[in-house]
């Protein structure tokens, strides 16, 4: 089967938006990459054991992890390494799985609880180690910064984030984790919101663009092969006596297996996907660099944070002192036009001291959603695998895929084969069944915030 030629969209909306979401914006991730290196258009034909599509955490994580095992590896990405939603986020590498109830369902059905609990909190809490390993072996100058709090936007929500707080106890983190009433979140935050949270030293927050760039760098000192502009227009699927060949427009390459890891960029095999993935844009803005005073009043331990809603805002403090605010996803997969202008009155909210403050950098993102929310991993005929979907937690889930999916192809199979097995229901209607899906529930959200205000007498 051959993949007919990708210049032609194939799925108008997902095409839409992964060409406009946020191309024509300068982001602060890019502002910080003024000396990555530059990887060269593929011309010629290669010859390697694993071609990866995409050049994002999943795909450069996965060259690493290969090369580290000692597959030979070229990675084609068609803009620069770390241009999807891998330079486009919020920075945050922590313990929540969106779909976590729907695959502690299948996975307790498939293997039984004590095996269902172990992949859990393996995908929950692994990836922070891992990546705090990677970053002082490689010497990955990304900003990487510890201290995490989830907070609980209503009262509502604090019984959930506690339970949360116990699921972590029971992986051994009660040296990390502690929950925090509504004056001590205040203690820590200089914000009207939030009746309480999780504050979390394991989880961590970083410069997502320079981690991926700075592994990219130690997969190609390893022997991986990266070509960016490079973007790959058929794939000839492996037979029994002929490998698969990945085209681009001056080269191909050879592979006895090819990953597909572009996320919700990429417009590859699309039937295969079609109603088990969406595009979501995200929205992030970063303001001038704040003076100490200004970043002590409002943030003095400098965490990541998060609330507790569905549609939640994010933020952290960069390593060059500006607030990185995100917030307001999109459902319909159209692109978020004044990005700042949308944003600002919720960074305002947060912190009232804001208000007015100068915006330098404001861009948009694509995340893959899946409407369960399970990662979206496996394996198609001809020697392809895909790997994408994380809905929202791309950066600590990719990490954990990238390593399952290099085991598996070094006869260590069992955590990619769990992964696999999970099961992902097709949501008919497509992007709009979705879009309506999630107004619903962000109305629910609203409705309980009503309700709970009528409740306090407000």
């Amino acid at each position: 089967m051959v993949v007919k030629d990708l210049r032609r969209s194939q799925q108008a909306v997902t095409a839409t938006a992964a060409s406009c979401a946020g191309a024509s914006a300068a982001t602060w991730y890019r502002s910080t990459a003024t000396d990555a290196p530059t990887y060269s258009e593929l011309t010629g034909t290669l010859d390697v054991d694993v071609a990866i599509v995409g050049g994002g955490h999943t795909g450069v994580a996965t060259a690493l992890e290969l090369c580290e095992r000692g597959s030979s590896v070229a990675l084609l990405e068609r803009g620069r390494i770390g241009d999807g939603a891998t330079g486009r986020n919020g920075g945050q590498v922590t313990g929540s799985l969106s779909g976590l109830a729907a695959m502690r369902k299948q996975l307790t059905k498939n293997l039984g609880q004590g095996a269902a609990d172990e992949l859990i909190q393996a995908l929950r809490w692994e990836a922070q180690t891992l990546i705090r390993e990677r970053v002082r072996r490689y010497g990955i100058q990304c900003g990487l910064r510890t201290g995490h709090l989830h907070t609980a936007w209503r009262p509502d929500d604090i019984d959930d984030l506690k339970r949360d707080l116990d699921s972590a106890f029971k992986a051994g983190l009660e040296d990390k984790v502690q929950w925090l009433d509504r004056e001590q979140v205040h203690e820590r935050l200089e914000t009207p919101l939030y009746h309480g949270g999780v504050l979390n030293h394991h989880n961590l927050h970083l410069n997502s663009l320079a981690l991926c760039i700075g592994e990219a760098q130690a997969a190609a000192q390893l022997g991986a092969v990266l070509h960016e502009h490079s973007e790959v227009l058929s794939i000839d699927d492996a037979k029994s006596s002929a490998r698969a060949q990945v085209r681009t427009r001056a080269g191909a390459v050879r592979a006895e297996t090819v990953i597909l890891a572009g996320n919700a960029y990429h417009q590859l095999r699309r039937s295969h996907f079609r109603g088990r993935m969406f595009p979501a844009v995200l929205g992030n803005l970063a303001t001038v660099p704040l003076d100490d005073d200004t970043l002590n009043a409002i943030n003095p331990e400098r965490l990541a944070v998060y609330d507790s809603r569905l549609v939640l805002d994010y933020y952290r403090i960069t390593e060059d002192n500006r607030l990185l605010f995100g917030g307001g996803t999109n459902y319909s997969g159209r692109d978020l036009h004044d990005v700042a202008t949308k944003l600002l009155p919720r960074l305002e909210r947060t912190f009232p001291r804001l208000k007015r403050v100068p915006i330098e950098f404001a861009w948009t993102g694509l995340a893959g959603i899946v409407p369960n929310r399970i990662p979206l991993v496996g394996r198609l005929k001809g020697g392809l695998i895909y790997a994408q979907g994380y809905s929202g937690h791309g950066i600590a889930t990719s990490h954990l895929v990238a390593r399952a999916i290099a085991d598996a192809l070094h006869d260590e199979p069992h955590t990619f084969d769990m992964l696999t097995a999970l099961h992902h229901p097709r949501l008919p209607g497509g992007q709009a069944t979705l879009t309506t899906a999630m107004l619903l529930a962000v109305g629910s959200d609203h409705a309980k915030s009503l309700i709970q205000k009528l409740k306090l007498g407000k």
